[in-house]
């Protein structure tokens, strides 16, 4: 379907067009019930593909290998202790749960690594 909106790209009503007959004849070879018919019908199929296939293809923005593929900005957690109490207090449950969270995490941290002495803090800083 997006090869048929390569070479329509700004005709929306020719690329459904070419849309609508491409469906017409995958629907006449639905019921196909030979596997090696089918093979070769697949076979044919990804020939006539790559045959028609656009000499510059449309790479949309998000796409692998588009320009903006996977450059998602991913803040860390801390930047929400940041946030000014009154936008906190549009989400009072989620801030709430996120303290109690917290409280945990450093308490399963201090069992695990436990706290450090004060030479190890002077020595620190």
């Amino acid at each position: 379907m997006r090869h048929c909106e390569e070479h329509h790209y700004m005709e929306p009503h020719h690329t459904r067009y070419a849309q609508v007959l491409m469906r017409a004849r995958f629907d006449e070879n639905k019921n196909v019930a030979d596997p090696a018919k089918a093979k070769q019908l697949v076979k044919d199929a990804e020939a006539e593909l790559h045959e028609y296939a656009h000499p510059i293809p449309i790479i949309w923005f998000d796409s692998p290998k588009g320009i903006g593929y996977e450059r998602y900005l991913h803040y860390p957690d801390a930047v929400l202790d940041y946030w000014h109490p009154l936008e906190k207090a549009m989400y009072p449950e989620y801030f709430a749960r996120r303290e109690q969270r917290k409280k945990e995490y450093i308490e399963w941290y201090d069992k695990k690594y436990g706290k450090p002495t004060e030479e190890e803090l002077a020595s620190f800083y």
